[in-house]
């Protein structure tokens, strides 16, 4: 099944109506599609490197208004489905503690998860189920969602398909030691 979700998303690439494809491959990614636009922009930045910047941006701006998408999930339904669950197993309480916590870090949660492979649509239905402020989950996906794909398109329209490879295989995992970096030298800030 993922396989054919893949093979979609790449023939998405050479429709006329490529931007079209990858802002509706980039709203849904961050609530319930399990493949991530990156997947779409590489070959379209490949065939056309000029307009690297605008597939960077509309790719951007859809996986935040699905991320948008992704919140109201979490927000309306947990209400509605999550809660009473929560409450007939006596852990109503609990929940409370753990959106304090998740909060706490919200920053970072969302940050970590739209710039890594860790799938941001957990984290943008987690954002809305512990209420997390509206403008903290909505700058920050914004600065993590462009730092992730303007990184990769500029990669692109400057090496081309030679780093293709590097984006489709560790591309992931430098983003996941550059995030943990930062946060690391916060740490140290804060602490020393």
């Amino acid at each position: 099944m993922l396989r054919r979700l893949y093979d979609w998303t790449m023939s998405l690439a050479d429709h006329p109506k490529a931007l079209w494809g990858l802002a509706a491959v980039s709203f849904i990614e961050a609530s319930v599609f399990p493949i991530p636009p990156d997947v779409l922009m590489i070959p379209m930045i490949l065939a056309a490197p000029r307009r690297a910047w605008l597939i960077a941006l509309v790719a951007t701006l859809a996986s935040v208004v699905g991320g948008l998408f992704g919140y109201a999930i979490g927000h309306f339904f947990f209400d509605s489905i999550g809660r009473p669950i929560l409450e007939t197993l006596g852990k109503a309480d609990s929940m409370e503690a753990f959106n304090a916590r998740f909060n706490g870090v919200g920053f970072w949660a969302v940050l970590i998860a739209g710039i890594t492979p860790f799938p941001f649509k957990v984290i943008t239905i987690m954002s809305g189920w512990t209420a997390m402020p509206l403008g903290v989950f909505v700058t920050t996906a914004i600065i993590a969602r462009a730092f992730r794909f303007f990184i990769v398109a500029g990669l692109l329209r400057a090496f081309g398909a030679p780093i293709r490879d590097f984006i489709e295989k560790r591309l992931g995992l430098v983003f996941t030691v550059f995030v943990l970096l930062l946060a690391g030298g916060f740490f140290l800030v804060k602490y020393l």
